[in-house]
């Protein structure tokens, strides 16, 4: 094993307890195949999830989610989906950016510039975007099955471990 390598895994947390919020209108257990693919690619890279739920693109129910993640003590990190869009009624990422104690600037930039690669110019409607709210990492992604793939696999998984770890500091 690298140095490197070694010296990166005594900073991370061997598991993430995650929730998992979708945020739709139209949405439920049945068709949320992108709340199934959090889920999935968290469990195989042996996080935890310990909430999962779907609630109304509106901003009382996102902000009612937030007071609820900023009283549990076991949650670590927390992946909203869906509302991200710039249409008066995509609520996620206009309430969530009240609500950041911090906003994580680079993830943003770096989602919208691995999505450029895949969709061109459009990536500038996106409202991708991670923040801090006690001590908790919170991510806001687009609804899109691609759009949270790409974030999963290129900017979450890879860094959450470190991420979490950090904070707990």
């Amino acid at each position: 094993m690298s140095t490197h390598l070694q010296q990166k895994q005594e900073y991370e947390v061997p598991s993430v307890n995650c929730w998992i919020i979708t945020v739709s209108d139209s949405r439920n257990e049945q068709t949320d195949t992108t709340g199934q693919f959090i889920r999935e690619r968290l469990l195989a890279n042996k996080h935890r999830v310990d909430f999962y739920t779907i609630i109304k693109n509106d901003a009382a129910q996102i902000s009612a989610m937030v007071e609820k993640l900023k009283v549990d003590s076991n949650v670590q990190a927390v992946i909203f989906h869906g509302g991200t869009g710039l249409s008066k009624k995509d609520q996620t990422a206009r309430t969530l950016r009240k609500l950041f104690d911090e906003e994580i600037d680079g993830f943003g930039e770096l989602f919208r510039m691995l999505s450029f690669q895949e969709i061109g110019p459009y990536v500038l409607l996106s409202r991708a975007a991670a923040g801090i709210i006690n001590k908790k990492i919170v991510f806001s992604l687009p609804g899109s099955e691609n759009a949270v793939q790409l974030a999963m696999d290129k900017l979450i998984l890879p860094v959450i471990s470190h991420a979490v770890q950090q904070l707990q500091k």
